[in-house]
């Protein structure tokens, strides 16, 4: 063992200049005029840097695909399966994005289905 070499290592997409992300956003918003105020944040809250590969080729609305309800569109979810091997829906909406907090009970069944799986069924509790 080396030591703690993360203390001083950026997170995935935390390699912003200074740490500004008001300033860092701001660009991220010039680059990608389409984009919503809370679209752009919510990708640069979630993704930092690498919301510009999420985004590589994008020049408009359309090309973000799908949209599922809330912030979510196919392009996100495309990208999560990619970059951070998400299985199914749940992975998405309930763990790494918090999706599934905006979403209603048909949108989320909506995208579990074009997710590829059958719609949430209701869970038990114990």
């Amino acid at each position: 063992m080396t030591g703690a070499w993360t203390a001083g290592a950026a997170l995935p997409g935390g390699d912003i200049a200074d740490a500004a992300f008001d300033r860092w956003l701001a660009g991220f918003q010039q680059r990608f005029p389409f984009l919503s105020g809370d679209l752009a944040r919510h990708y640069g809250r979630l993704y930092g840097t690498r919301a510009d590969a999420l985004l590589d080729g994008a020049r408009s609305m359309t090309d973000l695909g799908r949209h599922f309800g809330a912030l979510l569109y196919e392009r996100e979810a495309d990208f999560l399966r990619r970059s951070e091997w998400a299985i199914d829906a749940e992975d998405i909406l309930d763990r790494r994005t918090k999706h599934g907090l905006h979403l209603t009970p048909d949108e989320r069944a909506g995208f579990s289905v074009w997710f590829g799986g059958d719609a949430p069924r209701a869970r038990l509790v114990n």
